[in-house]
């Protein structure tokens, strides 16, 4: 077996079941990767974390920790990718996000705020800031209508045609969000991102 961190073609076992590299002495654990590598072909193939504990017979929690690490790879390769392309940016524009489930007028405080851009096909998104930003009185009706409404009608824009790779990719999201049920605001953005690659590369390999 190859080592996993330099790929060395040989490696040798250990007594506590564990491989050890004959050129970087760096250790592993076989039964380790081939769990990453069952959770990451579920993960690709769209199973949230909950299917896949049942898939695996792993603890969720556990899972739950695998699916972070591999969303937030897929946030540094979207930076990675968007920063290589960003000369080719061809459109942009605001989006505001509650769970159709809930009242905006209700809940302005859960509305998540993203930038999203378009270039060769592909979309990249920044989070906004925060309604907490704006120090809003959450009591007072009034103050929540003038917000909802300059967020509504402040919103920056560039967008070459009606329908555009950035509004497919918004009515994307929409559907790929439907499958849970309840994202914390911290977690938010990994999934945005996990849904932008799901966009980006839909007609390849994901993997």
């Amino acid at each position: 077996m190859k080592c996993i961190y330099c790929e060395h073609p040989y490696t040798y076992l250990l007594g506590d079941r564990q491989r050890k590299c004959s050129k970087c002495k760096r250790k592993f654990s076989p039964q380790k990767v081939v769990r990453e590598e069952k959770l990451l072909s579920l993960f690709t193939e769209g199973y949230n974390a909950r299917k896949a504990a049942k898939e695996t017979g792993m603890h969720f929690a556990t899972v739950q920790k695998y699916y972070e690490k591999f969303r937030r790879t897929i946030a540094l390769y979207s930076d990675e990718q968007y920063q290589l392309h960003n000369q080719s940016v061809t459109g942009y524009d605001e989006y505001l996000y509650l769970p159709k489930s809930l009242k905006i007028e209700d809940n302005i405080d859960k509305l998540q705020h993203f930038l999203t851009l378009s270039y060769d096909n592909k979309v990249y998104n920044l989070m906004m800031p925060t309604i907490q930003r704006y120090n809003l009185d959450t009591n007072d009706e009034q103050e929540k209508k003038l917000l909802l409404k300059y967020l509504r009608f402040n919103k920056v824009a560039k967008l070459s045609k009606v329908h555009n790779t950035i509004t497919e990719f918004w009515g994307f999201f929409e559907r790929f969000i439907l499958q849970y049920k309840g994202v914390s605001d911290e977690q938010f953005v990994f999934y945005l991102k996990e849904a932008e690659w799901r966009f980006n590369y839909r007609n390849k390999i994901l993997i």
